[in-house]
């Protein structure tokens, strides 16, 4: 999948593959200074699935309002 096709806005509708602790695709503002940027595992960008399994601290409290 395109870099372009994972960026996705904090403030988007929730995808059915989001969760609390994990978003699909990446929802940072900037994901060119995500410390988590590359990291196998870890990152939308290079997992197979296209799960960041580390999204900020402010997603959980997001991922609420958005499920609301």
């Amino acid at each position: 999948m395109k870099e372009k096709e994972l960026k996705i806005s904090f403030n988007a509708p929730l995808h059915r593959l989001d969760s609390e602790t994990s978003t699909y695709g990446c929802r940072a503002n900037n994901a060119d200074i995500c410390g988590n940027n590359g990291v196998p595992n870890i990152c939308a960008f290079v997992c197979d699935d296209c799960i960041c399994r580390r999204p900020s601290r402010a997603w959980k409290k997001q991922y609420l309002k958005l499920k609301g």
